[in-house]
């Protein structure tokens, strides 16, 4: 497997776990944290025997946002030429599901991070922000797009502009967050709710993911038909085959991924 320097990464089952390691910056996002979470990422998506992919970071944070020291000097040319945050779209691309475990400082980048992701858990410590407009800047990750798209115009208007943070509980009322379970649960609940993923067919998990993609980018009636066609193509694999036989035959179903 390949070495990473800001992440630990392995394989538990089918599950792929992701845990960002820069404890000494609370986790900040640098470009070598990004590309290295994206290629772990990718390489997971790649990987028949992975069904899900769980990223996580520490007690403390999550992410505390993106790395203030390796932006604070750059020009607008700097940020354009080098694409900053060009990897993060990688990330946001994989087919195969995504769940953020979220504990502690997840802000900026890191809550940016957190909304690329298909499913957020969250512990009962976590915190939320997008506090980019206290440096003088704007959410760059995502931040403006998604998070509008999860609780609304005026929450995300009173987030982004204040720089306001809001704990877990309030998060899960917003609808950022998926569920709130306790702090010292959250990596058994995120490898129990992965692992259940996991065993689904993965042809069926890619459809019904790039369909949930699609009802945020396209109109109902456009969705609707994405929606008849990737439900109509999954007829011709092997996977619903067995998976209607086994319910018929109650018994649990033998997915082999094709």
């Amino acid at each position: 497997m390949t070495e990473y320097e800001t992440i630990l990464v392995e394989q538990r089952g089918r599950v792929g776990w992701i845990t960002l390691n820069r404890p000494q910056a609370l986790n900040a996002l640098n470009s070598q944290m990004a590309g290295e979470v994206t290629a772990a990422a990718v390489a997971f998506d790649a990987d028949d025997g992975v069904g899900a992919i769980v990223v996580t970071g520490s007690e403390k944070a999550f992410a505390a946002g993106a790395d203030i020291k390796e932006m604070q000097s750059m020009s607008t040319a700097d940020m354009r030429q080098t694409d900053h945050f060009g990897a993060w779209d990688d990330f946001a691309a994989v087919r195969t599901p995504v769940i953020a475990a979220v504990s502690g400082f997840a802000l900026g980048g890191g809550c940016e991070l957190a909304m690329m992701c298909d499913i957020i858990l969250a512990a009962d410590t976590a915190r939320f922000g997008q506090p980019e407009i206290n440096l003088g800047v704007i959410p760059g990750m995502g931040g403006t797009q998604r998070l509008i798209r999860a609780v609304g115009y005026y929450k995300a208007a009173e987030l982004i502009l204040s720089g306001r943070m809001m704990g877990a509980e309030e998060a899960e009322r917003a609808g950022l967050v998926s569920r709130v379970v306790a702090a010292s649960d959250l990596l058994a609940e995120a490898t129990k709710l992965a692992e259940m993923i996991a065993l689904k067919s993965l042809p069926s998990v890619y459809a019904a993911k790039a369909a949930l993609d699609a009802a945020m980018e396209t109109t109902l009636a456009e969705g609707l038909a994405h929606e008849k066609q990737a439900f109509s193509a999954l007829f011709d694999t092997a996977d619903q085959k067995e998976g209607m036989a086994a319910f018929l035959e109650k018994r649990a179903p033998d997915f082999t991924n094709r």
